[in-house]
């Protein structure tokens, strides 16, 4: 489903787009580069994965309603892959950052984090799930 083949550990391997207008960035993202959708249920709720010539670049979903009222902005988020997120979320917190969404399981995709670095900015952490469930 989603290829990591070209990533690996310490290299960002996927980017989502949390966004107040689901249809509006999906247009706009469609005419500025082409970008296809393709719905994808996951964890009882749904994302869009962006698609360029067959191959997917990233992913999209509405920010929730709590979100939204209270002024949350759209807003990109990249991540990096990891081989043991729970590892990298302890040094994460050791080293002056801090955990914002603890590591949970996204379908049968990838593990995920996102965290504070030292610094204040907001990234995400990517550990593939066990090679045959993507």
């Amino acid at each position: 489903m989603i290829s990591l083949d070209n990533a690996g550990p310490g290299r960002f391997c996927w980017v989502d787009l949390a966004t107040i207008d689901l249809e509006k960035a999906r247009s706009f993202y469609a005419q500025v580069f082409g970008w296809r959708t393709s719905e994808k249920r996951v964890n009882g709720g749904a994302f869009s994965l962006l698609q360029l010539a067959g191959q997917n670049v990233g992913s999209m979903y509405q920010l929730d309603r709590g979100k939204r009222e209270r002024g949350v902005p759209s807003h990109w988020t990249p991540y990096v892959q990891v081989d043991d997120i729970q590892e990298v979320v302890r040094r994460v917190a050791l080293l002056g950052g801090s955990v914002l969404i603890g590591p949970f399981l996204v379908s049968d995709i990838a593990q995920i984090a996102l965290v504070l670095d030292s610094a204040g900015a907001t990234i995400g952490l990517w550990q593939p799930a066990a090679k045959g469930g993507r």
